[in-house]
């Protein structure tokens, strides 16, 4: 594993010698902005050692370096998912990856389904906590201890300094913020009703395929994380519909332009 790492790192200081602050990960739907960004340099997955690539509609493929609010950042513009057939370590790699290039901080975005009734779709919720239910951990077997300790603490995995600078930025833009806690599951199926029902009663608000398993390698790293997710279905309802691709990619584009404001916002304060 630290092989890989250290081969998609040297191949990528050879490209660029650009030293990020910040790594941001872009989820479904979620990737416009890139276009916020001064960009010095951008690499496609398919060039990058062993990097996997990104299967999924929406999510482009692109390892973005440039300056945002000042900052310099490198953007995932598109990720890898457990249910796409990767490993947890193919998942959390490029986390692995930003870490050794310099970064300190990791922002992440994603598409979820909201479990509460208090949530809706477009609405942006804040990760205050999580519960894992993904099939595998990527902290399982061999530790490397030059990446982080064997048992990581997660009590402060979403940093709650940046989560009250979030919810200040929310109130002097005018954008309603919520928070809540997000459940991590394989996927790629929607839920049942049943399921949303039990994600509910064990203290979910919103439930999705992504992002726990990076936040667990950040931490283990030493990052300092914060995540924000987009409500793009509504799984609370006694008589549910049927969601497609088209209504979440509809739905997470719809919140975009707020969500752009508050991480431009945020990586400014860090």
């Amino acid at each position: 594993m630290l092989k890989s790492i250290k081969e998609s790192v040297e191949y990528i200081r050879k490209k660029t010698s650009f030293e990020p602050e910040v790594g941001i990960i872009l989820g479904t739907g979620l990737g416009k902005l890139v276009d916020e960004i001064d960009i010095e340099i951008t690499l496609h997955y398919n060039v990058i050692p062993n990097f996997p690539i990104s299967t999924v509609e929406s999510h482009f493929g692109k390892l973005i370096f440039g300056t945002l609010s000042g900052k310099k950042v490198v953007a995932m513009q598109g990720r890898f998912h457990f249910y796409e057939g990767h490993s947890m370590e193919q998942v959390v790699l490029p986390v692995r990856v930003m870490k050794l290039l310099g970064i300190n901080n990791l922002l992440v975005s994603n598409a979820c389904g909201a479990l509460s009734p208090s949530l809706f779709t477009g609405d942006l919720m804040i990760i205050k906590d999580h519960i894992n239910l993904q099939p595998q951990n990527p902290l399982t077997g061999h530790n490397i201890d030059s990446l982080g300790p064997r048992f990581p603490d997660m009590s402060n995995a979403y940093d709650r300094g940046l989560i009250q600078k979030a919810i200040e930025i929310g109130k002097q833009k005018g954008i309603d913020l919520k928070t809540g806690v997000y459940i991590s599951v394989q996927g790629p199926n929607l839920e049942t009703p049943a399921e949303y029902k039990y994600l509910r009663i064990i203290g979910g608000d919103v439930v999705g395929m992504s992002t726990v398993p990076e936040i667990i390698a950040a931490r283990h790293a030493g990052l300092t994380c914060f995540a924000i997710s987009v409500v793009t279905d509504e799984g609370w309802h006694e008589e549910m519909q049927p969601v497609t691709l088209e209504q979440v990619l509809a739905a997470a584009r719809e919140a975009e332009p707020k969500m752009t404001i508050i991480l431009k916002e945020l990586v400014k304060m860090l």
